[in-house]
C-alpha cells in the first residue's frame, strides 16, 4: 500500500490515477467533505479524461469513492 508521504511511488510505475487518489486523500485529510472530493473526481472525469459531464450515476460513484477513501483514512489514522 502506498503512503501519502512515500516519495518512492513517483519513481515506480506512478500514473495519473495515483495522483488523483493521493490528491483526493490529501483533500480529505485537510478537512474537505466527501461531496467536495466527489466534485474533484467528477472534474477529473469530465476535464482531464474528456468524458463529458458526469451523469448522476457517475457522480454517485465519485461520492462512494470519496466515502471509501475517507473511511480508509479513518481506520488508518486510528492505528497510529
Amino acid at each position: 500500500m502506498r503512503q501519502l508521504d512515500d516519495s518512492a511511488w513517483r519513481n515506480n510505475a506512478a500514473d495519473e490515477y495515483d495522483t488523483y487518489l493521493l490528491q483526493a486523500a490529501n483533500m480529505i485529510l485537510q478537512g474537505a467533505t466527501c461531496e467536495t472530493v466527489a466534485a474533484y473526481l467528477d472534474d477529473i472525469i469530465s476535464g482531464s479524461m474528456a468524458l463529458g459531464p458526469p451523469s448522476e450515476a457517475v457522480h454517485h460513484a465519485s461520492l462512494l469513492t470519496a466515502e471509501a477513501i475517507s473511511a480508509y483514512l479513518q481506520v488508518d489514522r486510528a492505528s497510529f
